[in-house]
């Protein structure tokens, strides 16, 4: 119980540290289903690709809290990766608490958001310090390219330019972005592949595993179709050695 200068006792409660820092901000997770859909993906391909690697934090939409002590001062990058803070789950993301700010973060940009993904957002980004920064136009109408990448560079983010393949690379997270057949994409250059999602890797394997069936089967296929050409072939030469061997035969009893 407080008690204020009136003199009027006031019930109070201990404040929540949730109540300070919300989970959520009310506002929709991706801007149309397309950018949902493109988001799970991408979310699902990355905690595949890291998830033999404990230390490494991937997700998505996350709120995210730059200042302790002040709720207002909050972001929520589409993607983000942190490395060294651990793949446990969170409600929030709080900087001061991981001890480091994200690793990498990448914005789905539209209609509504691109300009301040390019402009406040990014001038954000680079004052706290994270490292990439990738913007993705699902539409391709907006940003001046449906792929941008960003890397920041004393304090100030520089373009990164498409190689030679033409996708954007992240040095943190030692993937290639790219626009393939209109849809993003995500290469590893060190195993040489491109990654999927747990579903896509299943559907992959057992598409392979039947394509081996059959190769199997065709082969076996193969093999009796031979033996028995061969089995032909075989009774063939021994007609015709019988045939010979009765001519022969023939000739020498009359002479």
């Amino acid at each position: 119980m407080d008690t204020d200068k009136s003199g009027i006792n006031i019930p109070y409660a201990p404040t929540d540290a949730a109540d300070l820092y919300p989970e959520t901000d009310g506002k929709p997770t991706a801007a149309s289903d397309l950018h949902l859909e493109i988001l799970i993906w991408l979310l699902q391909t990355l905690e595949a690709h890291f998830a033999q690697m404990p230390d490494v934090y991937v997700s998505g939409d996350i709120l995210t809290y730059y200042t302790e002590g002040d709720p207002r001062a909050v972001v929520a990058p589409d993607v983000l990766v942190a490395f060294g803070i651990g793949q446990k789950q969170r409600h929030t993301y709080k900087v001061w608490e991981e001890g480091k700010v994200p690793d990498f973060v990448m914005e789905f940009s539209s209609k509504t958001t691109y300009q301040n993904d390019l402009t406040d957002k990014m001038a954000l980004y680079a004052a706290l310090g994270i490292s990439n920064y990738l913007l993705y136009d699902a539409e391709a109408l907006y940003l001046p390219s449906p792929l941008m990448g960003f890397q920041l560079v004393k304090g100030v983010y520089v373009p990164v330019p498409p190689g030679v393949n033409g996708g954007i690379h992240s040095d943190v997270l030692g993937l290639d972005f790219h626009i393939r057949e209109r849809h993003l994409a995500v290469y590893d250059p060190v195993n040489e592949q491109w990654l999927q999602t747990p579903a896509e890797q299943h559907a992959a394997r057992a598409e392979n595993a039947e394509t081996r069936a059959e190769n199997a089967e065709t082969r076996a296929e193969n093999a009796e179709t031979r033996a028995a050409q061969e089995t032909i072939a075989r009774q063939k030469a021994e007609e015709e050695l019988k045939r010979l061997q009765e001519q022969l035969a023939h000739l020498q009893a009359r002479t």
